[in-house]
């Protein structure tokens, strides 16, 4: 079961999202969930897993394509929690469209999207 939880802002632009799940094996803990994701997202050029006790901001994705995610372990609960941010604007879908056709005519994934945050 997962509890996905969007959080509404006062905000331009950004997405922050908070997923909770149970995790299957209760002795993972956070290093070994960060390693797993690194593991899995190595080839997304767009995806930024952060080191342990690093949590996304949504200014890090302002103008980007990028996605960065957080994640810890409540030990207390046996839950993972992951948070994840994204700049609605671009990594909605324009950034999604031109993204998908990069793919689909065998060009670079990250031909015309922006990988350099606004935010000084």
């Amino acid at each position: 079961m997962v509890q996905f939880t969007p959080h509404l802002i006062p905000m331009v632009r950004g997405l922050l999202a908070t997923v909770y799940a149970t995790l299957r094996d209760p002795g993972l803990v956070r290093e070994d969930l960060i390693t797993i994701y690194t593991a899995f997202y190595r080839a997304s050029p767009f995806i930024k897993v952060l080191p342990a006790g690093t949590y996304p901001q949504t200014k890090w994705a302002c103008g980007t394509n990028l996605c960065y995610i957080g994640v810890e372990v409540d030990l207390r609960t046996n839950r993972v929690i992951v948070m994840s941010v994204t700049d609605n604007l671009i990594k909605g879908q324009a950034g999604q469209a031109i993204q998908c056709l990069n793919l689909m005519m065998g060009w670079e994934e990250t031909l015309g999207l922006p990988k350099l945050s606004f935010y000084p």
